[in-house]
């Protein structure tokens, strides 16, 4: 019954923003980490984004830092990916993904047991 699922998704020209959204259901998003990962066709699953639960620190990996930001909306259960300044090399399904606990570093795919089906962003002109 625990579930997440990704929105916002689409088709946006380079320089274009995105807000994609993760809506928790069955558990309450405030109590655990939650990362952003995306794969684009042929690569690896990147981790890109994560927000502690515990003390609300947020990591960005090069590639997205200074255009992607990670945020919270308690009432809605609901934690948002803001993407700005896209560039087609971002080009990927998207995921969320939670975990309660981390052990290692929350941008690493193997700490979370808790996973969203994807949305497809795509930037082209």
């Amino acid at each position: 019954q625990l579930q997440l699922v990704e929105s916002g998704g689409g088709l946006v020209q380079p320089g274009g923003s995105l807000r994609l959204s993760c809506a928790a259901s069955g558990f309450t998003l405030d109590y655990y980490a939650i990362g952003w990962f995306r794969q684009a066709p042929g690569r690896d699953r990147e981790g890109i984004i994560c927000l502690s639960s515990n003390d609300g620190s947020k990591y960005y990996a090069d590639s997205v830092k200074d255009r992607f930001t990670i945020f919270r909306d308690n009432a809605k259960n609901t934690v948002y990916l803001q993407m700005n300044s896209l560039k087609p090399e971002d080009t990927a399904v998207y995921y969320c993904a939670a975990a309660l606990t981390v052990q290692v570093a929350c941008v690493l795919e193997r700490e979370y047991n808790y996973w969203g089906q994807g949305t497809q962003v795509t930037v082209s002109s």
